[in-house]
């Protein structure tokens, strides 16, 4: 099968439109629970990623050990603490975050979060009674490592955006090809995959983007942060969760292509991306 590339103006076509009376709930309400005692700037960066692209009420949950920390880094999110236990959420917080569930169009779990017995719990409970889409980076994939199983019954979407090494960690086989082993591992998961690297994959399992924009200068730390807050927001102003993978994807690139023009790639962070966000929006 082809797969599809998109350019800006078919990213541009698939943003939905403003109404000139629309308010902040209307481009989407979405929770992110991020960071960890020593990964603070991933939970800063997804947040920045998912308010420069739109979101309208971004909610951070976070280890009560970290809350200061976030609370003076960010001004536009509503930040709240969490039960920890060793520096990352324990399974006491899913008291709270299953009162804040049901009024989410989104959720992001994973960047940061640190693996441990508590961040397993409330992945595997979220998954279970969010109906909604839920994006899955980093530790949000690490932790489903022997448990994959968990993905195939759920009723909403799930967006997994691993690099190689979590991809095959999940038992994704690369030996098929990028695009192949993406495909398969999407369609017997129930999931959509966004396949890091050089040509990006987005697939689930039947449709197939390739993205071509992106740089070396965007392998640090970070990036794939800001990726992860990016697609969120854009599924919580109701783009299919395909398409706002295949976005996200060729926006964050586009970004980084940006960076690298005018900074060069030895230079460019992340913070450099959100920056440049706002002008492939226009």
């Amino acid at each position: 099968m082809l797969c599809l590339e998109l350019n800006h103006n078919d990213v541009l076509n698939m943003l939905p439109d403003r109404n000139v009376n629309s308010h902040k709930g209307d481009f989407g309400k979405i929770l992110l629970l991020c960071g960890s005692r020593g990964y603070t700037g991933a939970a800063a960066l997804a947040c920045m990623g998912a308010l420069r692209s739109g979101a309208g009420l971004v909610y951070l949950g976070v280890p009560e050990c970290i809350y200061e920390i976030e609370a003076s880094k960010l001004t536009e999110p509503v930040i709240f603490p969490l039960p920890d236990r060793s520096g990352m959420l324990s399974e006491d917080a899913l008291v709270e975050i299953l009162k804040r569930l049901p009024g989410m169009d989104a959720v992001l779990m994973g960047p940061g979060m640190g693996c441990s017995d508590g961040t397993f719990a409330i992945v595997r409970e979220v998954l279970n009674v969010f109906s909604g889409p839920v994006v899955l980076d980093a530790d949000g994939i690490n932790l489903l490592a022997g448990h994959i199983d968990i993905l195939r019954g759920r009723t909403g979407q799930t967006i997994l955006t691993p690099h190689e090494g979590e991809f095959m960690r999940v038992g994704g086989r690369l030996e098929l090809g990028r695009k192949e082993a993406a495909m398969e591992f999407a369609a017997q998961t129930n999931t959509i995959v966004l396949l890091k690297g050089h040509n990006t994959v987005i697939t689930d399992g039947n449709d197939c983007y390739l993205n071509s924009t992106g740089n070396p200068g965007m392998a640090v730390g970070g990036s794939g942060d800001v990726l992860a807050g990016m697609i969120t927001a854009l599924l919580g102003q109701k783009i299919s969760p395909l398409e706002a993978a295949a976005c996200g994807a060729w926006l964050h690139g586009a970004a980084g292509d940006i960076c690298a023009e005018e900074i060069g790639q030895y230079s460019m962070l992340p913070t450099d991306m959100v920056q440049v966000l706002p002008r492939l929006l226009k």
